[in-house]
């Protein structure tokens, strides 16, 4: 049964790993990946030796500490609220919050565009008006847009992740519940005192993968979301965003090896950052 999973695995993520090389050679078609010449850590530069670069590596990382956050408390507010439904409509909510995960970036993008459009935006023409505000001209304001970015987000992933905790929760045992009913303890009682400390393993768990990607970010989300407008840069370009842009300007695909890798490798310490720090306070917690 893992066998289909594990050939996935081999094909894209172990076959390429000789191809790192690219990352210290100045790519040259001709020559191929290891005929190229070895330029060291020249590529490197690239992401630090710009005006941008604390910018592009400020945003990345705020963006996902506020995802991880924001992500971590409603998705657990969300599933436990649906393993407390007894109503035979609970399906149907599952399946209605998991939704938004399936849907393409792209259509989101244009799903919020519909919202925020200056001339035809249900926000300007009828919830700003009711309010008695003047429109706003979204995609030139900047200050909205940490906020923005930050719901689109939210709504489109705590579907799946309150499914994780849902399975999670669905797991413990209900004679737990049972005996804590049965000495007096009510519903709020049973949640802070059984279902969120059985939770936090798996909160942690997911916790450390994302910390892992914290130097990642999702491109469609701040590439396509913001309609790719300049004024917005400030708060929209990440390190993904920037080098996607940057390749379209110089079609070195060496710099792209060169910020993978790094991106990469930063991930892999913060994991084992973490979890040494997990392991410190709670052993059986820790991943490894």
């Amino acid at each position: 049964m893992a066998l289909p999973g594990l050939i996935y695995l081999f094909i894209n993520n172990y076959m390429p790993l000789p191809g790192l090389v690219l990352a210290f050679k100045k790519y040259n078609a001709k020559k191929g990946i290891f005929g190229s010449d070895f330029v060291g850590f020249k590529n490197f530069k690239y992401l630090f030796a710009t005006k941008d670069a604390f910018i592009i590596t400020r945003n990345t990382i705020c963006y996902n500490l506020a995802f991880i956050v924001v992500n971590t408390i409603l998705a657990v507010f969300v599933a436990i609220l649906l393993a407390e439904m007894t109503s035979k409509i609970k399906n149907l909510y599952q399946c209605l919050i998991l939704l938004p995960f399936m849907i393409s970036m792209v259509i989101v993008s244009y799903l919020v565009y519909g919202f925020l459009s200056t001339d035809n935006g249900f926000m300007n023409n009828t919830l700003l008006p009711l309010f008695g505000k003047e429109p706003v001209n979204w995609y030139m304001e900047k200050k909205y847009w940490p906020f923005l970015l930050t719901f689109v987000n939210a709504w489109k992933v705590i579907g799946y992740n309150s499914i994780i905790y849902i399975s999670t929760i669905l797991g413990i045992d209900r004679g737990i519940y049972e005996s804590a009913a049965i000495d007096g303890a009510g519903k709020w009682m049973q949640i802070r005192k059984i279902t969120i400390p059985l939770l936090k393993p798996t909160v942690i768990m997911l916790t450390l993968l994302a910390i892992g990607r914290i130097f990642y970010s999702d491109f469609g989300l701040f590439y396509q979301v913001p309609q790719n407008q300049g004024a917005l840069f400030a708060v929209t370009n990440t390190i993904d965003t920037y080098v996607y842009r940057g390749l379209l300007e110089l079609g070195d695909m060496s710099m792209a090896s060169a910020a993978g890798l790094y991106q990469s490798l930063v991930g892999f310490v913060l994991i084992l950052g973490a979890n040494y720090m997990v392991s410190r306070i709670d052993k059986d917690s820790a991943l490894f």
